[in-house]
């Protein structure tokens, strides 16, 4: 299919110079996750997700809908690629929040390194535990600032550990090599995380969006808006109606006559 990019720089409020340098990377990274939600609703109410590109814009961009790593990563590897930059797809182990000693999960998160004149760096715009504004340089010796956010990688043997710096310390994310990924790779990720019984995603609902302003953090039917300015405001979900009102004032995306489906699914939770 042939990638609509002034569709995708109108959908992310895009403007500026269209080459491969790590300007133009940082503004679209920073753009894509202010405006295209990491949401799960598809797999949450069993629809499951599809990895082709013209359904991947169609929902993201032309239906104004959120998606998951995969649907994000995909997408932004496209429009790199449109746009002459060097882009090797990589997958990672989530480890985000998991307890101590608690079993080594699958390769299930997507992610982007990018070979630019300065280096290569990481870009991922599809974290929805954390979403990351900017893209991050792939190097172990430095902190790195993103959106208030401080993060850095750290080096594992032959793996390397994404971590974000959080009030009671550094917490890992997910870890990645270098070796590069195959489409075959997210398919089969991406078939267990929207459809399997088990998968987080069947089970929970989780929306993020990062402006500069707010992190916008939903977790079935609680939200959290944490700001710049070191304010956070809790909101419970108390129906389908306030479902709505948040999906779409925080996430701009419209439930309609799914509203009550989804705060049926994840208000047992």
């Amino acid at each position: 299919m042939t990638l609509d990019l002034d569709a995708y720089f109108a959908r992310i409020g895009y403007d500026g110079p269209r080459e491969p340098t790590l300007a133009v990377l940082s503004a679209v990274h920073a753009r894509h996750p202010a405006t295209i939600p990491f949401e799960n609703l598809d797999p949450l109410l069993g629809r499951g997700v599809s990895l082709d590109l013209a359904v991947i814009q169609a929902k993201l961009v032309v239906a104004r809908r959120g998606g998951y790593c995969f649907e994000h990563n995909a997408l932004l590897q496209a429009v790199l690629q449109a746009l002459g930059f060097q882009v090797t797809p990589l997958i990672a182990r989530v480890v985000w929040m998991a307890p101590p000693g608690h079993p080594m999960g699958p390769r299930s998160h997507m992610l982007l390194r990018i070979d630019l004149e300065e280096g290569p760096y990481i870009a991922d715009v599809g974290f929805g535990g954390h979403l990351v504004a900017a893209p991050l340089r792939l190097s172990t010796d430095i902190e790195q600032r993103a959106a208030g956010a401080t993060l850095r990688l750290v080096p594992n043997g032959d793996v390397l550990v994404l971590q974000t710096l959080l009030p009671d310390g550094w917490q890992a994310m997910y870890r990645f090599t270098l070796e590069p990924a195959f489409a075959s790779d997210y398919e089969v990720s991406n078939w267990y995380t929207a459809t399997h019984p088990s998968s987080i995603f069947t089970n929970m609902l989780i929306a993020e969006r990062l402006t500069p302003e707010v992190r916008y953090s939903l977790a079935n039917t609680r939200l959290t808006r944490r700001h710049a300015d070191g304010r956070t405001e809790e909101v419970a979900i108390a129906g389908a109606a306030d479902m709505a009102g948040v999906m779409l004032a925080d996430f701009g995306v419209v439930l309609g006559e799914e509203a009550a489906a989804v705060f049926k699914r994840v208000s047992a939770n």
